[in-house]
């Protein structure tokens, strides 16, 4: 068998566009990949500086007397209003403090 010297024929060719094709699709992902964690990175960043900035909700000053049953009625109505309950419990929570 006779070797060639000089340019590889067409197999080699081949395989050197085939490296070449890889090696480009895998440096593509890779950069796509390192901009998507970048922009996660800063959208992560600038949603904690917004909470951090966001001043802290405000608490119910509580009455002198924290046993009777009116703010505990109104403590349970916060609750219900903020999402906190549901119609159900805020239901059953009203009858056991009525009862």
């Amino acid at each position: 068998m006779i070797r060639r010297v000089g340019r590889p024929g067409l197999l080699g060719t081949m395989a050197r566009t085939a490296v070449i094709a890889g090696t480009a699709g895998a440096v593509n992902r890779s950069m796509n990949r390192a901009a998507d964690n970048r922009q996660q990175t800063q959208a992560d960043a600038e949603a904690y500086r917004q909470q951090q900035a966001a001043p802290p909700p405000a608490a119910a000053p509580q009455p002198a007397g924290g046993d009777d049953l009116f703010a505990k009625l109104d403590r349970l109505a916060q609750l219900h209003a903020t999402g906190v309950l549901d119609d159900a419990e805020f239901a059953a929570a009203k009858a056991k403090l009525l009862a």
